[in-house]
């Protein structure tokens, strides 16, 4: 199990503010703050961070969503907090159901939620 990720971004403080808008749909809020470096929570763990630095080649971060209207808000919120589209809510063939936002450093930022956990779960038969 990953503990947690840290994305480089070159203004901390305004990507504080972007990643507290967009993932506050998908459950997470920032709850620990180290200097320059922010760190999300959903469900009790800080496993997502932001800190101040230099940005190599921007990364990808894929966030679980509980269902497909939390993607479609995780994206609105993206969006409105100043990311940009790079694939809007809808289903992926054989993926899930996602959305792809842009953070302010070129970071792609994703929320999905799997396709098995779509489906609907057959129910065993009693005998």
């Amino acid at each position: 199990m990953i503990e947690h990720i840290s994305l480089r971004c070159k203004d901390s403080k305004a990507s504080r503010k972007f990643y507290e808008k967009a993932l506050a749909p998908l459950g997470y809020e920032m709850d620990k703050r180290y200097g320059d470096s922010f760190g999300f929570a959903e469900s009790g763990r800080h496993d997502f961070w932001v800190t101040q630095g230099k940005v190599g080649t921007p990364g990808h971060v894929a966030f679980h969503a509980r269902s497909t209207a939390a993607v479609d808000a995780f994206y609105r919120a993206a969006i409105k907090a100043g990311g940009k589209d790079n694939g809007p809510p809808g289903p992926r063939d054989e993926y899930g159901y996602a959305a792809f936002v842009l953070d302010p450093d070129g970071h792609n930022i994703e929320a999905v939620i799997w396709d098995e956990e779509l489906k609907p779960r057959r129910r065993k038969r009693r005998a």
